[in-house]
């Protein structure tokens, strides 16, 4: 009998060793867990303690101890309209102009390039996803450099500099130009899905809808429309959620002027060590996050039944502009230069200037490039090259860059295995919806969750405030949606049969990953992790409020640099940056471009 529960135990070691994958599957649903679904816990509790920062009110109370304080402090206090109230309605307001402005020019560009026959369409199309690619806040640099008044910006932008008129400060900072500037950066993401769906509705049905007598405007309303609903819908949802969560461009263009969105009140509140405030507030950013994926759900779900079905072989004839031909390409040409390479021009320029806001040729030099440091210069600061604080943020962003994207694509891959393997079980469901959960985190808030759990030491877990390993670890995660989609996405196109044919000739697990599914899967990992690389190297929001003098990354020493009204190393270092992204962009699209279409249209 022993002999027998002997073999038996053998041979399910063996089995467990050869098929792993329930053991992966409990291994990474329990790791998600706690990376994703704990520090939410832990957050709730913080934001019902008792905080240091508290017992100046509550002298008598022990820090850690329940409270209701900061829900009051937020929702009913005193404070509560400049707290949450106008917060929310500043969020709400630019999510809303931003999503339909973004929504408009993505979806209006993608009929033109993919219906149309408009010249050049390749060319737009590639440019059209380069202000995605770049950080947000670029476009919020390249506003200031042109627009800003010496009101509150100290320098004046290029326009006062050769017009002599002084821009109002609506038009300088705050809504109007946070609208405007995030727009032009998230129109991409209606851009890539509306395409992707204008791709696959056959050009008949419009062709018979013509033949029946409905105009043009009729054919689009009763016959296209239905079939982008859902791109639409995604796009929609995806942009507001991103609204609500960015920080960069509300920072820049909000702060001068006092205006505050979440992200800006969440970020005051934990550097003013108000950390419960905070946390209330990152709280409130994810229950709307989730509000708004939830009604997506719904609003498509009854909409599910629009579907093409044609017998005939699929056609697409390009809609003839006529006499609008000419001046359209010319407004999508001078709207891809404003967006793509006037910004950078700009922050060029503004890099190369002496002294702010004198923009003559006489005021240039390339002292913020190459120059060593002297007091004869602003701040005194020596250039890029020289700049042991700009060649360090450069080498962590880097780091950075690179340990996300290589551990990002082995867990992608991973449980990607895990959830195809095990298809159909709860724990397959649970790992999914885990995996994906991240998502629904708005990067600032996920930004203070993390510190929130991390400030002190869980079980096994140090304390990782203010390591490195804590800006690997909270973007590993965020991106971890995309590389786990991928890693589903190739381990579906891999026929199951064989990895078992290799099995039963007694080929071990760790064989059949390097020799079967890895070569078989590398496309899309390789594009998972090269746009885990991208996002990791652009990102702000997300770790602006871990970043530590020590763990400084060039997205967070820009924005210092901007804030302390140093424009010519902030111009300089993003130029070097998005130089950076660019590159690495081309690479993936040479290499990897359809594995990053269909992610990036995932994403």
């Amino acid at each position: 009998m022993n002999i027998s529960a002997k073999h038996t135990f053998s041979f399910r070691v063996r089995r467990l060793i050869n098929t792993p994958e329930r053991l992966l599957a409990a291994f990474f649903l329990v790791l998600l867990v706690f990376l994703v679904l704990t520090p939410l816990v832990e957050i709730i509790r913080d934001a019902l303690s008792i905080q240091s920062y508290d017992l100046a009110y509550f002298p008598d109370a022990e820090e850690g101890s329940f409270t209701l304080f900061h829900l009051k402090r937020v929702f009913t206090g005193r404070l509560s309209k400049a707290l949450f109230y106008q917060p929310m309605m500043n969020s709400l307001i630019v999510g809303t102009g931003v999503t339909l402005l973004a929504v408009v020019i993505g979806s209006g560009l993608a009929w033109l390039v993919v219906r149309t026959d408009l010249p050049f369409r390749v060319f737009f199309g590639s440019m059209a996803v380069i202000p995605y690619m770049m950080p947000s806040w670029v476009l919020a640099l390249a506003w200031m450099t042109l627009f800003k008044n010496d009101r509150l910006g100290g320098a004046t932008g290029i326009f006062t500099y050769y017009t002599g008129l002084q821009l109002p400060d609506w038009f300088s900072y705050g809504m109007f130009p946070i609208i405007i500037c995030l727009a032009m950066h998230y129109y991409a993401y209606s851009y890539l899905l509306v395409s992707g769906a204008l791709m696959t509705v056959d050009s008949e049905m419009e062709e018979a809808g013509a033949i029946c007598g409905l105009s043009r405007f009729k054919r689009l309303l009763l016959i296209t429309m239905p079939l982008l609903l859902p791109a639409l819908g995604s796009a929609v949802v995806l942009t507001f959620i991103r609204i609500l969560g960015t920080f960069g461009t509300p920072a820049l263009l909000g702060l001068p002027v006092r205006f505050y969105t979440f992200s800006t009140r969440i970020y005051t509140s934990l550097n003013a060590r108000n950390a419960g405030d905070g946390y209330v507030l990152a709280l409130v950013l994810v229950a709307l996050a989730i509000l708004f994926i939830y009604i997506n759900s719904r609003v498509l779900g009854v909409r599910r039944s629009f579907v093409t079905v044609t017998g005939k072989g699929f056609r697409q004839n390009p809609i003839k502009l006529g006499r609008w031909r000419t001046p359209l390409t010319v407004l999508v040409g001078l709207f891809t230069f404003s967006v793509v390479f006037l910004p950078l021009l700009f922050l060029g320029w503004e890099s190369l200037l002496l002294h702010p806001g004198e923009y003559s040729f006489d005021n240039f030099t390339l002292h913020y490039w190459i120059g060593q440091a002297s007091d004869d210069y602003v701040h005194g600061d020596a250039g890029i090259l020289h700049n042991d604080q700009i060649l360090a943020a450069l080498g962590n962003s880097l780091k950075l860059g690179f340990s996300a994207a290589m551990i990002n694509g082995l867990l992608g891959l991973l449980i990607g295995y895990a959830i195809v393997r095990t298809r159909g079980s709860w724990m397959s469901k649970s790992l999914e919806a885990t995996a994906f959960a991240p998502y629904i985190f708005p990067s600032i808030a996920l930004g203070a969750i993390y510190i929130g759990i991390f400030s002190t030491s869980h079980g096994p877990f140090p304390a990782l405030y203010g390591t490195f390993a804590l800006l690997v670890l909270i973007t590993t995660v965020k991106n971890l949606p995309f590389t786990s989609r991928t890693g589903i996405a190739a381990l579906l196109q891999i026929d199951k049969s064989l990895e078992e044919a290799a099995r039963v000739q007694g080929i071990g697990w760790l064989k059949r990953m390097l020799h079967i599914i890895i070569p078989m899967s590398t496309s899309g990992l390789v594009a998972g992790m090269l746009l885990t690389f991208i996002t990791a190297m652009r990102e702000l929001s997300l770790i602006i409020l871990i970043l530590t003098p020590s763990t400084m990354v060039m997205t967070g020493l820009i924005f210092g640099y901007q804030s302390e009204d140093q424009s010519q190393h902030a111009g300089a270092v993003t130029l070097i940056l998005v130089l950076i992204i660019i590159i690495a962009n081309i690479l993936v699209r040479r290499f990897f471009g359809d594995s990053l279409s269909r992610l990036t249209q995932s994403k």
